[in-house]
C-alpha cells in the first residue's frame, strides 16, 4: 500500500507543477547566497590569518562553497524537470534518471545537515586557534623589521580597534609580554637597564598597553603606561570598570564576530534543508501523478501520486534486500574471478605458455562463442580443452 497517496487532476498537476518551479529557482538562488556566504566566509578568515594557528583549516568555508555549487546545479535541474513535466514528450526523456536524481537529492540533503552541524561544531576549533595565534600575534608585535612579521603590528592595531577589545584575553596580557623593540629602547638610560636586567629572560616588561587599545569615547586623555599604579595619574583607580580602554579581549572578540556568522550562515543552511525536502516531497508526487493517469493519451485524466510506493517497513526491506543482493553478487563474481584466476595459471604452466596468452585465446573463445569443454588437467585443476588446443 502507497504511503501518503493522494489523487491529482489536471488543474492539481499544473499548479504543482509550477508552484516547484518557483520553489526550484528559489533554491538556486539560496544555493548562489550559501556560495556567496562561504567566499566572504574564508576572505574573512584569511584576512586574519596571522592571528590564527597555522593549523586552522579552510575546510568549512570551501565546503559551503561546493555545496552552494552543486546545490544551484541540483535545484537548476529539477526546475527543468517540472517545467518540462507538463509536456508529455519531453518529460519521457527526464522520465529514466528521476529516479536517481530523488536518490541524489536525499544524499544532498544529508550533506547539507553535515554542512550546517560542522558550522556549529567549528566555533570551539576557532576558540584555540584565536587563543594560539594572538598570543604568537602579541610576541611579534614587536618585529616590525623581520621578514613575515612586518605587518602584524597593523595587523593586531586594525584588530583592537575595528573590535574594540585588547589584549588576547584582557589588557593585562600585555604586561606579560615585551611589546617594543629593543632597537627602539636606549640601553643608556639606568631605568630602562634596571628593568631588563630584572627580568628573568632579559626582556623589557612594563605595564603599558599599545596606542589602539585606548577608547576613543572616554572624555578623559588615554592612559596607556603605568596603568595599575594610581598615584601615577591624577583622580585614577584602575579597579574601576570606567578605564579609558578596551577592557574585552580579542580572543572573545574574534569568537564572538566568527560565531555569529558561522551560526547565521548554519541556521540558513538548516532552512534550506528544509525548503530542499519540501521540494523533492513535491517532485515525487508530481511524477507519480504523471506515471499513474488513468488514460496516458488524455492529459485531463486522474491520476494519484504518494510519497513512497510502499510502506515505510516494506521500503526499507526492499532497500536491504537489494543492498544484501548486491553485495552477494559481488562476492560470487570475486570468486569467480579468483578461480578463474588460478585455472589461466594452470593452463599455462601444464602447456608452457605465459599467462598472457591463455587470457588472449580465451577472450578469443568468448567473442566467437565457442563451447569452451572443461576436463580434469594436471593436479586436478579445471582446464579448457579449447584453450590447450589453440595453445598446443
Amino acid at each position: 500500500m502507497a504511503l501518503m497517496p493522494m489523487k491529482f487532476d489536471l488543474t492539481k498537476r499544473v499548479k504543482l507543477a509550477q508552484g516547484l518551479w518557483l520553489l526550484y529557482w528559489l533554491s538556486v538562488m539560496a544555493g548562489i547566497l550559501i556560495f556567496g556566504m562561504g567566499i566572504f566566509f574564508k576572505i574573512e578568515l584569511r584576512k586574519r590569518s596571522e592571528m590564527m594557528d597555522n593549523n586552522e583549516s579552510h575546510f568549512v568555508p570551501n565546503l559551503l562553497i561546493l555545496v552552494g555549487l552543486v546545490a544551484s546545479g541540483v535545484n537548476a535541474f529539477g526546475g527543468k524537470v517540472c517545467h518540462d513535466s507538463l509536456d508529455t514528450v519531453k518529460f519521457t526523456k527526464w522520465k529514466p534518471m528521476l529516479k536517481t536524481y530523488m536518490i541524489g537529492c536525499v544524499v544532498f540533503c544529508f550533506a547539507l545537515f553535515i554542512t550546517a552541524l560542522l558550522c556549529f561544531l567549528m566555533q570551539i576549533s576557532l576558540h584555540f586557534a584565536l587563543a594560539e595565534g594572538l598570543k604568537n600575534g602579541m610576541k611579534y608585535y614587536k618585529d616590525t623589521d623581520t621578514p613575515g612579521r612586518c605587518f602584524m603590528k597593523r595587523t593586531l592595531d586594525m584588530t583592537q580597534i575595528e573590535f574594540r577589545c585588547c589584549g588576547n584575553n584582557n589588557y593585562k596580557d600585555w604586561f606579560e609580554i615585551q611589546w617594543i623593540s629593543n632597537r627602539y629602547l636606549d640601553f643608556s638610560n639606568d631605568e630602562v637597564k634596571d628593568r631588563v636586567q630584572s627580568n628573568v629572560e632579559g626582556k623589557y616588561l612594563m605595564e603599558s598597553i599599545p596606542f589602539s587599545c585606548c577608547n576613543p569615547g572616554s572624555p578623559r586623555p588615554c592612559i596607556q603606561h603605568h596603568l595599575t599604579n594610581n598615584s601615577a595619574h591624577y583622580s585614577y583607580d584602575h579597579h574601576t570598570e570606567d578605564l579609558n580602554i578596551w577592557t574585552r579581549g580579542c580572543r572573545e572578540a574574534l569568537v564572538s564576530y566568527y560565531g555569529g556568522m558561522m551560526n547565521s550562515i548554519g541556521a540558513f543552511v538548516l532552512l534550506f534543508i528544509i525548503m530542499e525536502a519540501v521540494v523533492t516531497v513535491g517532485l515525487q508526487y508530481l511524477t507519480t501523478s504523471l506515471e499513474t493517469l488513468a488514460d496516458p493519451e488524455n492529459p485531463e485524466s486522474e491520476s494519484e501520486g504518494w510519497l513512497l510506493e510502499k510502506s515505510v517497513k516494506e521500503t526499507l526491506s526492499s532497500i536491504m534486500t537489494k543492498i544484501k543482493s548486491l553485495f552477494k553478487g559481488n562476492q560470487g563474481q570475486i570468486v569467480m574471478a579468483r578461480r578463474l584466476g588460478q585455472s589461466i595459471s594452470k593452463t599455462a604452466a601444464l602447456v608452457g605458455c605465459s599467462r598472457s596468452a591463455v587470457v588472449m585465446i580465451y577472450q578469443k573463445c568468448s567473442k566467437e562463442g565457442t563451447v569452451v569443454n572443461r576436463r580434469q588437467g594436471h593436479e586436478g585443476w579445471p582446464v579448457w580443452s579449447d584453450l590447450t588446443d589453440e595453445l598446443l
